[in-house]
């Protein structure tokens, strides 16, 4: 999952904008005028939604994004194109319809429980110029894309002969159409790669009722009806069936569940980010999973980062030390992420050949500093210029696994310089953290961060005495 780091797909993202606004309050009595709760609105924030949402959680992971649609002549209409050019979307490819009113949906939330919501909106469907005006940049611009996303929200966007307009010029094309279907009749999808209907959506496109049983029958039923690739069921707390020649069903990776709000915007496009890297659909789904996890751990329509992910991955499922060692790339992707958390950052640096209490004591103090602790390893050809070539004892693979598994390091990172001047640079953290023999000395880097931190050594606990102790044995 590292490697996805490193990849930007382009996706096209076709489908209803939407806004989600919130307002945020508390409750303390009931409407004299009526039985229902005065909330008194402390603050309001206002996010995309619906294909608006898919667009913001592929910003999150890292796509490059296109978006087609259509909007109205209302001041709604000017607030989404506003909201979309702010995470630096293009919108050149939107088209505007008078007298349409782009939707959008008011949440009144009360002790982080919705009491109501409002909507406003149009939901006739978009005019043949309009449609037109959609197919005719999908034809310009489709060998840019290395998968289109479909998000039907049944605003009136992707109509009928539309959607299989975009469907026909992306398999001419040899690109992946993933949709998140509205409605009962599936039709207007044929040909499609893959649905991502939910388990009521499935049941009531294809009448059938799906219990344990009938859950195979129903996804391929799907498949061979619209003539799919691969036919996917959403099943919410039981995770996600796929069938291409056989079921599999990949459970939830949720720990904590705060808002389904946007969850199927959020499989959607790690589906579609997955598939823009060539994952392949088992991968993409297993992503798809972790990426939902995340975000339902949230409040509101939320977004997963592609690092989200990959700790979460770690947290849920006890990966292996490995997922702590960085590429110096790796790393200043992350770093800049935590920096935009405000996470205080911790850095220190050592050989740490043959690890001990006082490796361990250091490092629990170093931790204390901080939210993340960062260590740099000298590698083993850095050792060697420093302690000679009968040093390192142990290799730097082991070196960075066994310090990847103590719990106070969040991530290590091997470097081949004599110091870790270049590391610290490209971290940039507020706390630069050394041994108590640096005390008084001048330590490479602090003129980098914001402060240093001297921790003592734990008495008569070193490499050096462990491996004299060692010798003398023989």
């Amino acid at each position: 999952m590292k490697n996805l780091l490193e990849k930007t797909p382009n996706i096209l993202v076709i489908g209803d904008l939407i806004i989600d606004k919130y307002l945020w309050g508390s409750s303390q009595r009931i409407s004299p005028e009526a039985p229902v709760p005065i909330v008194t609105v402390s603050s309001e924030s206002t996010i995309l939604g619906g294909a608006g949402n898919v667009i913001n959680n592929l910003k999150s992971l890292g796509a490059e994004v296109d978006v087609m649609s259509v909007l109205g002549d209302c001041a709604i209409s000017l607030e989404l194109k506003l909201l979309l050019e702010k995470i630096q979307i293009n919108t050149k490819f939107l088209s505007f319809e008078p007298q349409r009113i782009c939707s959008k949906k008011t949440r009144i939330i009360a002790a982080n429980q919705q009491v109501i919501r409002y909507d406003q909106e149009s939901t006739e469907e978009i005019s043949i110029t309009s449609q037109k005006a959609i197919i005719a940049n999908i034809r310009k611009r489709i060998s840019m894309y290395d998968c289109i996303l479909l998000s039907d929200y049944g605003k009136g966007v992707l109509t009928n002969d539309l959607t299989k307009t975009i469907i026909t010029i992306a398999k001419d094309n040899n690109i992946k159409v993933i949709i998140d279907p509205k409605g009962f009749n599936y039709e207007k999808y044929t040909g499609a790669y893959l649905l991502t209907p939910n388990r009521k959506e499935a049941s009531e496109a294809t009448q059938i009722e799906i219990e344990d049983h009938s859950l195979e029958e129903t996804i391929k039923e799907i498949k061979s009806k619209y003539n799919l690739e691969v036919s996917l069921i959403t099943l919410s707390e039981s995770g996600i069936a796929i069938y291409d020649n056989s079921m599999r069903i990949y459970p939830t990776q949720a720990r904590e569940v705060f808002d389904v709000t946007g969850a199927g915007d959020t499989v959607l496009a790690a589906l579609g980010f997955a598939t823009g890297c060539n994952m392949n659909i088992d991968k993409a789904v297993e992503f798809a999973n972790l990426a939902a996890g995340v975000v339902v751990g949230k409040l509101g329509s939320a977004t997963a980062t592609l690092n989200e992910i990959i700790e979460y991955n770690v947290l849920t499922n006890n990966s292996s030390s490995e997922n702590s060692l960085k590429s110096l790339d790796e790393i200043a992707k992350i770093t800049k992420e935590f920096k935009n958390q405000n996470k205080k950052l911790v850095f220190t640096n050592g050989c740490f050949d043959i690890l001990h209490a006082g490796h361990v004591d250091y490092l629990q103090s170093a931790k204390k500093f901080g939210d993340i602790l960062i260590v740099g390893l000298n590698s083993d050809k850095s050792i060697k210029k420093i302690k000679g070539d009968n040093r390192p004892i142990n290799s730097q693979n082991d070196r960075a696994l066994i310090l990847g598994a103590l719990e106070s390091v969040d991530y290590v990172v091997i470097f081949d310089d004599e110091t870790p001047h270049n590391l610290i640079s490209t971290i940039k953290p507020q706390i630069l953290v050394k041994g108590g023999d640096y005390q008084n000395k001048d330590v490479v880097g602090e003129d980098i961060v914001d402060e240093l931190k001297i921790v003592k050594f734990v008495a008569d606990k070193s490499t050096s005495n462990i491996i004299e102790s060692i010798k003398n044995l023989k």
